[in-house]
């Protein structure tokens, strides 16, 4: 994965956003603990605070840029609160891709204000009344309905192959390291590898996710959604059986 430079002049940088420098090292702990734990979600978010600099800035601006852009970041609605509203998920219809949402963080016990409150560990600049801050929320609250898009699951596998479109989609640089670690421990037993590559791919060649009308986005059908986004089938994670995908980190 080609990794761009990901800085931002100092005059540009937002108010209690953190150090737009690099820090490689805190990241490789972070790095080496999830990789030992892909459970330990914490340290995801220590290594997008250590590596991810100025792409949430860019986005947000990239953001405006778009059809809906403004009027979001107008809003600046908390896109989290709306995934907590049962009465919500509940209304939309069978087939969509909110409906997959909602099946799929029932089954697997989730919630965005649990992914929030991880998120928050050790950095209440998170919750900041600012541009950049509520964009890098709206980035985090959305990562489940991205599992949704892009068919991976929730295994070692599908979750590097997430980080991995993750990456192609934000050019955050914690993304490229997380789907670099996974590849460098990935045994051959499978092609793993090869679908980690896959998701990076198909991150690159989809439309740029971040811009979309969410609410609009989780009552559309989930088929024709993926059509839309030019989201192709994960052909090379689908081809690994089910009880194979979490030794794609090996020592798991």
């Amino acid at each position: 994965m080609a990794m761009a430079t990901d800085t931002i002049e100092v005059s540009q940088r937002p108010r209690g956003a953190g150090s737009t420098k690099l820090d490689w090292g805190h990241a490789w702990r972070s790095l080496q603990r999830l990789l030992a734990d892909k459970e330990d979600t914490t340290q995801v978010f220590e290594i997008m605070r250590a590596l991810n600099g100025a792409s949430t800035a860019k986005a947000y601006h990239r953001l405006l840029e778009t059809p809906y852009g403004g009027r979001l970041a107008y809003e600046r609605k908390e896109f989290a609160e709306r995934l907590m509203d049962d009465a919500w998920l509940d209304s939309l219809p069978a087939g969509s891709v909110g409906a997959a949402y909602r099946e799929f963080v029932r089954a697997e016990n989730l919630s965005a204000e649990g992914l929030a409150m991880v998120s928050r560990q050790g950095l209440a600049e998170i919750e900041e009344r600012h541009p950049y801050a509520w964009m890098g929320r709206r980035t985090r609250d959305v990562h489940d309905i991205w599992h949704i898009l892009s068919g991976y699951g929730r295994d070692a596998l599908g979750e590097a192959c997430l980080v991995a479109f993750s990456y192609a989609q934000t050019k955050g640089l914690g993304w490229a390291l997380i789907a670099f670690g996974a590849i460098s421990r990935s045994p051959g037993t499978y092609p793993y590898r090869k679908a980690i590559w896959q998701g990076y791919l198909r991150g690159r060649r989809a439309k740029w996710l971040l811009g979309e009308d969410y609410e609009s986005l989780m009552a559309e059908p989930l088929d024709a959604a993926r059509r839309r986004l030019g989201i192709t089938p994960a052909t090379v994670y689908d081809s690994i059986p089910l009880e194979a995908r979490d030794g794609a980190v090996a020592g798991r």
